[in-house]
C-alpha cells in the first residue's frame, strides 16, 4: 500500500492501524495494553474498541445542548463532533489485577494531513468515555471534538500512551465521517 509516495510496512496494511487505511464506523479493532511500572512484571492485556456512533455538525450541537445547556456553539467556520465508543479489556492471563485509566485525552481527532483538532470544552451526553477498567469490563461513552466545516473525513485515532499505558500495535484509527 502507498499513500503519499510512501510504502507502509505490513503491519500498517491492516484496517485501523493507520491514518492512511482507517476503520469506518462500526468496525471493532483488538490491539494489546502492556500494564505495569517501572521493572515489575509487567502484564499484558487485549483491548478491543469500537467506534459506535458519529454525530456532527446540528445533530452532535442538539445532543450537547440537551446535556448542559450552559454548552457554548462552535466559533464561526467550526463544527462539533460527538463520538461515541466502546472500550473491551482483558486480560491474557495472571493474575490480571492491572486497571486500565480510560482518559477522553486519550482520543483525538485530526485531519488525514495529521492536523490534531482541540478537544471540545463542552460537557459531553452521558455516560463520558472516562474510567478505571479491570479485566472482563468494558465502558461506553462519549467524546466531543471541534473540527473546522471544510474537513470532510476528520478521523479519530486512540492511543493509550496518553494515559500511561503501552500500546502494542499501534495507535487505532476510525474515520468520523
Amino acid at each position: 500500500m502507498t499513500a503519499v509516495g510512501l510504502t507502509l510496512p505490513a503491519a500498517f496494511s491492516q484496517e485501523g492501524n493507520s491514518p492512511f487505511d482507517p476503520a469506518p464506523a462500526g468496525t471493532r479493532l483488538s490491539g494489546i495494553i502492556e500494564c505495569g511500572r517501572g521493572y515489575t512484571s509487567h502484564e499484558l492485556y487485549n483491548m478491543k474498541i469500537t467506534l459506535l456512533e458519529v454525530l456532527r455538525g446540528e445533530a452532535a450541537w442538539k445532543r450537547l445542548q440537551a446535556a448542559d445547556d450552559s454548552n457554548k456553539p462552535a466559533d464561526p467556520g467550526f463544527e462539533y463532533i460527538l463520538a461515541r465508543v466502546k472500550f473491551e479489556y482483558s486480560a491474557r492471563g495472571t493474575p490480571g489485577l492491572c486497571a486500565h485509566k480510560l482518559l477522553p485525552d486519550q482520543f483525538t481527532a485530526c485531519s488525514k494531513e495529521a492536523v490534531d483538532y482541540p478537544a471540545a470544552d463542552v460537557t459531553v451526553p452521558r455516560p463520558e468515555m472516562r474510567g478505571e477498567l479491570r479485566s472482563g469490563e468494558s465502558l461506553e461513552g462519549w467524546i466531543a471534538f471541534i473540527v473546522p466545516k471544510t474537513d470532510e473525513t476528520p478521523l479519530l485515532n486512540y492511543s493509550a500512551d496518553a494515559g500511561g499505558a503501552v500500546l502494542h500495535g499501534g495507535s487505532k484509527w476510525f474515520k468520523l465521517h
